[in-house]
């Protein structure tokens, strides 16, 4: 039963890992890219929707749409373009709408009238090759409504502070569980120890003991008395030689008259 809970828990705190890890590079990308002109990519621009002029046909509000640079005399009618707008209603906001056709401005400069493909009413401001932005290559459904949930407070605490509580409250729950599990393993070495000395003890004990009845045997086994046992026979006494006198006595000088 616990080795499944493990399990579970650490299914559940690599799963949280990885959640927290792309909320955090979403984050950051989503702040560095998104809505911004200036920035791109892998090549793209991203710009959130935030009406729903094209949902007729394309996109809608909440959904991020991705351009690419292009060369504007390249584009021609139907295509999408996202461009900076200079109508009054939402001057310098950035637009992605359809060119329907291709005019000047009052100055000759080339342009393109657009519009949006749910009311089909033509933008008021002519879209000039200086205001383009780039030409539509895609769009992903309900990022931009995410991201938009993101930047709130709700969205900040369910998206962003709980993942990561989480993760610590369940590293913390399993280093504690590492760490009882050490003590576990220390108290065990400790007991074998314990019980490997009093081994030693016993059979040290067992051994005197043998030592002592040892003992105690050879001691009745002596005799009582405590004498020395004495021979049968002793050696013989050797004969003493007698003793000659070999000095001879010097004759007396003779007299002289």
């Amino acid at each position: 039963m616990k080795e499944t809970l493990g399990k579970i828990l650490r299914i559940f705190t690599t799963v949280l890992m990885v959640l927290s890890i792309c909320m955090m590079i979403f984050t950051v990308i989503s702040v560095l890219t998104f809505n911004r002109s200036d920035r791109q990519m892998f090549g793209y621009r991203a710009f959130i929707v935030l009406s729903d002029s094209m949902s007729a046909t394309d996109f809608k509000a909440g959904d991020l749409v991705l351009t690419r640079d292009v060369d504007p005399a390249t584009l021609q009618p139907g295509d999408i373009i996202a461009f900076t707008s200079t109508n009054d209603e939402n001057y310098g906001q950035t637009v992605t709408h359809k060119i329907r056709s291709l005019t000047t401005t009052a100055d000759g400069e080339p342009g393109f009238i657009t519009y949006g493909t749910t009311t089909g009413t033509d933008d008021t401001a002519v879209v000039t090759y200086m205001d383009v932005l780039g030409k539509y290559a895609g769009h992903l459904a309900g990022v931009g409504k995410f991201f938009n949930f993101l930047k709130t407070t709700p969205g900040y605490i369910l998206c962003i502070f709980v993942p990561f509580a989480l993760l610590i409250l369940s590293q913390s729950v399993e280093t504690v569980r590492l760490f009882r599990r050490y003590k576990g393993e220390q108290m065990a070495e400790l007991q074998a120890e314990k019980d490997k000395i009093a081994e030693e003890r016993r059979q040290s004990a067992e051994m005197l003991a043998e030592l002592q009845a040892l003992r105690a045997q050879l001691g009745q086994n002596a005799p009582e008395d405590g004498a020395a046992p004495v021979p049968d026979s002793a050696p013989a006494a050797q004969p003493e030689t007698p003793q000659t006198d070999t000095t001879e006595s010097a004759p007396e000088p003779a007299e002289t008259m």
